[in-house]
């Protein structure tokens, strides 16, 4: 950074954000008056992109203008850096807008005053239309009333792919909402293009998302919809999906990983992302190619959903029975699981984790300590391959670099470790099975 802003003029190139990073880092000590001024003069002219970026799904003409029903963005740094900020502008409102069945997207950009080169000493504000553009599909709309003329439309839009579940939600005002899951493969004509208007609210509820290839046949989508009645029919609004890419496993089977899931704000905590994971994995039981199944980087609140309905599953096993879970994990539970469940070894583990805590007597210390120990054995087994490479790596490293390595963590603090693991173990479980008894 300090070498690009030597060879240009500090102004032409530094926006608002790099200006108070300078500043407050004690860097370029010399100039710190000079820009302390600059930053001051610019505070109103910076913005939290969370907070100015207005999303909404608009189902009839009214909704244009009703701001009831806005949500906004959860993160924003994959569009617009780690501070999720944009300079240049006061009083700024970018309103991103979708028909709630085809997705139309529409973008409009407010502000009371910008920032100019001319009039501030070569600074400029951000290029927030072009940032956008760079990950919305060319063409969407700018004009408001083109786009309130495409809301109509959606009176003709029906999902893409294959019906494979159905449900119905009573909201909290009693009323009961019907929801449909559609499977979706490359192949389906003009699903290209409703992706590309679909995948760019993944850059603001999914962290490191990314853009996927969608020509690649190996994807599967699987969409969920609310069907509504409007008029004299029955209309659909987009309400998440999530993406699985079938990998190769030998001899001829199928892995599914789950790569990102996504359901939108005005949807979320009402089950939908439970529903379409076990939607998927009915999907896959009756497949006999696919071996397990498998997640991508989970998130916490992702694999808080999936132990849940692991868990919930499992409990229907008869491997997974109480005295079962008192005597420990088994052959049994891990081949159960997965010719039943397709969970691979490691998911299945830790949902035998779960469901012992809960079948565990907390009141009977002999019950709780044959717990503890046995999570603890698998907490260890880290430390005890490494001492297993250790020993391998012996002949390669000379005495004074074994010592070290073999002494980073002596025996108190490779308990205190453990000691941590086992209650940060103990807490998420804990609200995994509080998820689960009120799903039940």
């Amino acid at each position: 950074m300090m070498f690009y802003l030597f060879r240009t003029s500090l102004f032409q190139i530094v926006k608002y954000s790099r200006i108070r990073e300078v500043v407050f880092s004690g860097k370029m000590a010399g100039s710190n008056v000079e820009l302390m001024i600059a930053g001051n003069k610019f505070d109103s002219y910076k913005s939290s992109a969370n907070d100015v970026i207005h999303f909404k799904l608009v189902r009839k003409e009214s909704d244009v203008i009703d701001d009831n029903n806005v949500f906004r963005p959860d993160m924003s740094h994959q569009l617009f850096g780690d501070s999720e900020s944009i300079f240049g502008y006061k009083d700024l409102r970018v309103d991103m807008y979708c028909t709630a069945g085809r997705m139309i997207t529409y973008v409009d950009i407010g502000y009371s005053d910008k920032i100019t080169p001319q009039k501030c000493d070569g600074v400029s504000a951000d290029d927030v239309l072009r940032i956008l553009a760079g990950k919305l599909q060319p063409g969407f709309l700018s004009n408001r009333d083109e786009f309130i003329a495409s809301v109509d439309k959606d009176e003709t839009f029906r999902p893409f792919g294959e019906l494979i579940h159905s449900y119905d939600i009573t909201s909290v005002n009693g009323n009961e909402k019907k929801f449909e899951v559609y499977f979706v493969s490359v192949v389906d004509a003009g699903w290209r293009d409703y992706h590309e208007r679909i995948q760019p609210f993944l850059l603001f509820y999914v962290d490191a998302a990314s853009y996927i290839d969608v020509d690649d046949d190996k994807w599967n989508y699987y969409i969920v919809y609310e069907k509504y009645r409007h008029d004299s029919g029955y209309h659909y609004a987009f309400v998440g999906y999530m993406t699985v890419y079938n990998y190769y496993a030998y001899p001829e089977r199928i892995r599914p990983r789950i790569s990102q899931m996504l359901v939108l704000p005005p949807f979320q905590r009402q089950g939908h992302g439970s529903q379409l994971l076990q939607c998927f994995y009915n999907h896959c039981y009756a497949v006999p190619e696919v071996l397990d199944i498998t997640v991508e980087d989970p998130s916490e609140g992702f694999q808080r959903m999936r132990d849940c309905v692991d868990a919930g599953n499992c409990l229907k096993l008869a491997s997974f029975s109480h005295d079962a879970l008192l005597r420990g994990f088994s052959y049994d539970m891990e081949l159960e699981a997965r010719e039943k469940l397709k969970l691979n070894r490691r998911q299945s583990r830790r949902v035998y984790e779960i469901l012992r805590l809960k079948a565990t007597d907390h009141s009977n210390g002999q019950q709780y300590k044959a717990y503890r120990l046995d999570v603890k054995r698998r907490l260890n087994v880290p430390f005890q391959k490494n001492s297993r490479d250790f020993r391998k790596l012996q002949s390669a490293l000379n005495a004074t670099e074994l010592s070290a390595t073999m002494n980073a963590f002596s025996a108190e603090q490779r308990m205190e470790i453990l000691e941590k693991q086992f209650n940060d173990c103990v807490l998420e479980y804990q609200l995994v099975l509080a998820r689960l008894s009120v799903t039940s």
